[in-house]
């Protein structure tokens, strides 16, 4: 895929998995998050006794809000889960259920991506062997990358994007994506109702690579760092009244502080037609991604790329027309998308 050939990184390799993977059910995102609780640095085997902990926790924790977690009518496990969140059953008995039923499917599927496996591994299954699997050396390596803080937050904000798509049965009805510039958080609306989903900063950060979109400058997506990003509109709000849905995802990116608002940054001049292609292609990431952002690009923009390369040019015609000046940064990083 192009994503990770174009910046081949291991956080980039993970973030496929993350992004781009099909989901039948959410267990890829609790056993990241499991992996990420179990960075051991003392011993690479994870006894899948051991690695049930804090798999059926987040799982557990995740079923309280929503609960839908896979696409089949039943399972095993989760029906465990959901007994021990009703104290029906003790925390012993659930690791045991998890630890034989939890796994079944997701560690053999884990680092597939469009029906083939990755070319990075971050774990070997040995659970034939050893009774569990195995961290390499590239999953420790990436615990120690400058964008693994990040990496936690998405994998959690892709997750709450999966629950509400199966929430809202999102294969018959199109979730509609919205983004709030009060709170920087991504909704939805059903029967009416508003439902806040995640935070809009941790749902771009990993289509952009952890960078701005303007320069590569890298950012982060935890809060109160120094280099916290910003969501910026890529044509500016002041166009409203001549462009429809700016606020759409499809126009939402993450800037640095600089491009977005220091001495020399875009404010409400109009980003080049170099930009305006890097917008296109990162919005084909959200097209190839499954589930719920591809649904809300292809309803705002088109059903095809020639269609929704159509849109933005057009947009960006309107945009030119009326305010003039273009803008961009000099790169402050090698290009990542």
């Amino acid at each position: 895929m192009r994503f990770y050939q174009a910046d081949p990184r291991l956080e980039n390799y993970w973030r496929g998995v993350i992004l781009f993977g099909k989901n039948v059910a959410s267990y890829k995102f609790a056993l990241a998050h499991a992996l990420y609780d179990l960075k051991q640095p003392d011993n690479d085997l994870i006894t899948l006794e051991t690695l049930a902990a804090p798999f059926a926790r987040h799982l557990c924790a995740h079923l309280k809000q929503a609960p839908k977690q896979i696409t089949s009518k039943s399972s095993q496990f989760l029906d465990a889960c959901r007994r021990f969140n009703e104290d029906e059953i003790s925390e012993d008995e659930l690791i045991t259920l998890t630890a034989k039923r939890g796994f079944a499917n997701v560690i053999d599927a884990f680092h597939n991506v469009n029906s083939a496996e990755i070319d990075k591994r971050f774990f070997l299954d040995e659970r034939k062997t050893h009774k569990g699997i195995r961290l390499t050396d590239n999953f420790y390596t990436l615990t120690e990358q400058e964008q693994f803080p990040n990496l936690i937050q998405e994998t959690d904000a892709r997750w709450r994007l999966v629950e509400e798509a199966w929430a809202m049965n999102v294969s018959s009805q199109l979730i509609a994506v919205e983004y709030d510039a009060n709170d920087k958080m991504l909704f939805s609306r059903q029967s009416n109702r508003r439902i806040t989903i995640t935070s809009c900063r941790s749902s771009l950060n990993g289509y952009q690579k952890g960078h701005c979109f303007y320069c590569f400058r890298a950012v982060s997506v935890v809060a109160g760092a120094t280099d916290l990003a910003d969501v910026d509109h890529f044509l500016p709000l002041t166009l409203s009244a001549q462009i429809s849905n700016l606020n759409g995802v499809w126009n939402l990116v993450l800037a640095c502080q600089s491009c977005n608002r220091g001495a020399q940054g875009k404010f409400t001049r109009i980003p080049t037609t170099t930009l305006l292609q890097r917008l296109h292609d990162r919005n084909e990431y959200f097209i190839n991604s499954h589930l719920p952002l591809r649904e809300t690009l292809i309803r705002q923009t088109g059903n095809t790329p020639e269609q929704r390369q159509h849109y933005l040019q057009q947009s960006w015609n309107t945009a030119k027309f009326t305010l003039l000046h273009e803008w961009q940064p000099d790169a402050q990083g090698d290009s990542v998308f």
